[in-house]
Formats: C-alpha cells, structure tokens, sequence
C-alpha cells in the first residue's frame, strides 16, 4: 500500500467574482459589432447557472486580450505555471516533513499548456530534486490526471515501498479560452474553467513505517487501498480538445452526465466489491467538481444524501473547475475536514472514494482510508 502524507493546493493571487469575469470576456468573445454579439446573452446566462462564484486567474481579466495567439499563450502558461508549480511542491513538501532532495519519482501532470524540457524539468534545480530522480511528465488526461496520478504512484510504490513520491498538476484554463469561437461548447467552459495547481506527497509502506506514520500518530494520512480506471468505449468525442492553430479548442458534449449517470455506481461497486465493501461503508466522497451537471449525475448514480459532494460544490464555487487539479484541492479540504473531526472525537475512522473524469471518455477511482487501527493494534 502507499500513504498519502500531505496535499497542497495553490491558487494564483489574483481573485474575481464571477460577474466581472464574465463582462471581460463578453468582450473577448462576444464582441460588439461582431457576427458572435448576439451569442452575449446566452455566454451571461450559461455563466450565472455554472455554480461558480470565483475565479483566480494568472493575470488581470484586460490582459487576455493582448494573447494574440497559441505562442503568446502557452509562453503565459509557461511562465505562470512554472511559479505555481514550484510554490505548490514546496508546500507538499514542508507540510511532509521532507526535503526535495527526498523525492524519488515526480509526476507531473497538465492539460493546458505544453513544453518540452516539461515544466516539472524546469522547476526541477529550484525545487531541489535531485539530479538522479524519476519523471513522469503527462499529457492529455484532462480532468481525470489528479486522480490517475495518485493511482499511478500508489503503482509505483506498491513495487517500491521505500519510496517518496511527488504528484504535481498545474492547469491554466484561463489561457485556452478561444476569442473566435462562440459555440455552446466554448461559452460553457469560458464561465467554468480557473486557474490552480496541487502538489501531493505519497510514500511506500517501509518509507510510512519509516516516518512513524503506522499506529495512532499516522492515522490522518489516508492509504490508498485500491483503485480502478474504466475507459468507455465509443465516447472519444465526448470530452477533450480539438488542437489548432489557436491553441486548445474546448470539446464538450451534452451527452457527458448521462455517460456519468449510467457508469459511475457499477464502477465504484467494482471498486469496493473485492474489498468486502459497498457504497455504505463509504462515509466519504471526493468528487472531481466538472460542473453542476456533472455532480448532480454523481449523486443520483450513487444515491447520495444532499451533502455527501459539498466540498466538491465548494470547491467549484469558490475557484472554478481546475482540471485535474481539482480533486486534489477537493482531498485537501476533505482531509483538513476530517483531522478536525478526529480532534473532536479521538479518530473516527473514515473511508473515502475519490473519483474524476476525462477526456477519453474515461473514470479513475482511488479507495482511500484513515483513521483505522494498523494489523495487530486494537481500535479505539
């Protein structure tokens, strides 16, 4: 098993409530006297009902006007997500308890920007990594990656338990907004997406041990216990981008929450079912924050209470959909949550899915559990 040992999630400064971001980009998208004016009202609506309140973004509304093509972006993304990216594995890091120079295998994730050397390899002298350690740069996830990338490093640990593992996603939505494209697809994305990055620590079971985390002072440092990823077939066009001379072109089906609704609960029953477990023996969900219709399918595919996806609500409110971001930012939330339940009540035990969706169309769900006697110690 591996050890989740800490989560941190960064946003840019620079915070907007909804309503302003949506007049600059009225004007980005949507311009007076252009053939797509008459689409402003429908990008006004689409953005009130998209259940996001704020966003943060990487630089001022005004200047996303001066990107005046895929090169002025994606050296934006660069620049921008080279800062968050280092601010975030630092974070991850310090709240560890371990140095950079720890880090045995890095995995870096994005979907919004690309680079070769990756960025993880240009952050990777100021962070202090050492020169010898391992990367994993990926791309084209999307949504989903936050959550592939806690399965693919409890992989790795699995096989090398005296290792420390680095997740680091970084998404800059707001640099793929496509001033020329007024569709349906581009107006919804325009009000959903902001900017974010995460960063997470996993360490092998020997390397836990290690550390002290086994018994009652590591118990609010989840495990990862299973994890499973179904990619469905027949829906490539359901989610991802069209990739042009502009840059990232959103594509975005209707069709999304009924392939949510109609999967999801036989996939978390796969999930749980080799462990002895169900639905019920969950008393937490960390649900990536895709939009309001993509949470409500969650909820009725698993017949969730009203209150079971709230930090993922939050989450979108407070800073957007942040790609594969997010449901680490989520975790985050859920994980201070819950230590500051086990403070109140000596360590509740807790078990929790998490869960994202991507382009593909394709799902990741990672078991996670703390709060549980190690083998051979009595609950409390």
């Amino acid at each position: 098993m591996s050890r989740v040992v800490s989560v941190a999630p960064v946003l840019p400064e620079r915070s907007y409530p909804q309503e302003q971001i949506t007049e600059a980009l009225v004007d980005l998208v949507c311009p007076p006297g252009s053939p797509a004016a008459a689409k402003a009202p429908l990008l006004r609506r689409l953005h009130r009902s998209g259940g996001v309140q704020r966003r943060h973004l990487v630089m001022p509304p005004e200047d996303y006007a001066r990107l005046d093509g895929f090169t002025a972006a994606n050296d934006a993304w660069l620049h921008h997500g080279a800062d968050l990216g280092l601010r975030a594995a630092r974070a991850a890091l310090e709240r560890a308890g371990l140095a950079a120079d720890d880090v045995d295998l890095v995995l870096f994730t994005t979907v919004t920007g690309v680079s070769a050397p990756s960025l993880d390899a240009r952050i990777a002298a100021p962070l202090g990594l050492r020169p010898d350690v391992k990367r994993l740069p990926l791309f084209g996830l999307g949504c989903v990656a936050g959550a592939s990338g806690l399965a693919r490093l409890h992989d790795h640990l699995t096989g090398h338990p005296d290792d420390v593992a680095l997740l680091l996603s970084v998404e800059l939505c707001s640099l793929t907004v496509q001033r020329d494209d007024p569709s349906t697809a581009n107006l919804v994305a325009s009000g959903l997406f902001g900017d974010g990055a995460a960063a997470a620590v996993l360490v092998g079971e020997r390397r836990a041990a290690a550390m002290g985390l086994d018994g009652p002072a590591g118990r609010s440092s989840p495990r990862i216990t299973a994890t499973r990823s179904h990619l469905y077939p027949g829906t490539t066009d359901v989610l991802g981008w069209d990739v042009g001379g502009t840059g990232f072109r959103i594509v975005l089906s209707a069709s999304l929450a009924d392939v949510v609704e109609a999967h999801l609960a036989e996939d978390v029953k796969r999930l749980l079912a080799p462990l002895g477990l169900d639905r019920g023996d969950v008393t937490r969900w960390v649900a990536h924050p895709g939009g309001p219709k993509v949470l409500e399918a969650a909820s009725r595919a698993l017949a969730l209470e009203p209150e079971a996806l709230a930090p993922s609500w939050a989450s979108l409110a407070q800073a957007g959909n942040l790609s594969s971001a997010s449901v680490l930012h989520v975790l985050a939330d859920v994980l201070a949550a819950g230590r500051g339940e086990q403070d109140d009540d000596g360590g509740a035990p807790q078990r929790c899915v998490l869960f994202a969706l991507g382009p593909g169309f394709s799902a990741e769900l990672v078991l996670l559990e703390w709060g549980l006697p190690d083998a051979g110690e009595e609950a409390p």
